[in-house]
């Protein structure tokens, strides 16, 4: 399995760096990882509707570089589907099963993803309906995927 994960911003905390190392280094046992980082927008204090849907476009045509035709898109969205870390398991495992052995997930910036990125998704994902940082956001995305991935293989993990 082949996991690309496009984020929107660099990180820049040391302990967030070190947790990405860590499930990067974890994850590697289960499948191929690749983690594109696009450069963010500069936003204007009370920017207007207009600045924030450029600033998004500019972002979301960043992140259309990278996604690749054959790969299964998922986007990481406030209003996207709740899943359980079980049945996020069950939806890696389908995939493969599918032949879906490519999936993206995509992390937009601090305003969200424009609506082109958005009308890619195959799947829009939400971790819950509380706002989290972008770059707190990978962190706790690679985990469910490596947490994931051992409930596939039935080794332990912490409920």
């Amino acid at each position: 399995m082949n996991i690309t994960i496009i984020s929107v911003g660099k990180i820049k905390e040391n302990y967030l760096k070190l947790a990405i190392d860590e499930y990067s280094k974890r994850l590697s046992k289960y499948c191929k990882l690749e983690i594109i980082e696009v450069p963010d927008e500069k936003t204007p204090e009370n920017a207007s509707p207009k600045e924030e849907y450029i600033i998004k476009e500019k972002e979301g045509d960043r992140i259309l570089k990278y996604i690749k035709d054959n790969s299964y898109i998922i986007t990481l969205a406030i209003d996207g589907k709740m899943l359980s870390s079980e049945d996020l398991a069950d939806f890696i495992k389908e995939q493969g099963l599918r032949g879906n052995s490519h999936l993206t997930f995509i992390i937009g910036g601090s305003l969200g993803l424009s609506k082109e990125v958005l009308s890619k998704a195959n799947l829009k994902l939400s971790f819950s309906k509380m706002t989290f940082p972008h770059q707190l956001m990978r962190v706790i995305l690679l985990e469910q995927v490596y947490r994931g991935f051992r409930i596939i293989n039935g080794e332990p993990y912490h409920k």
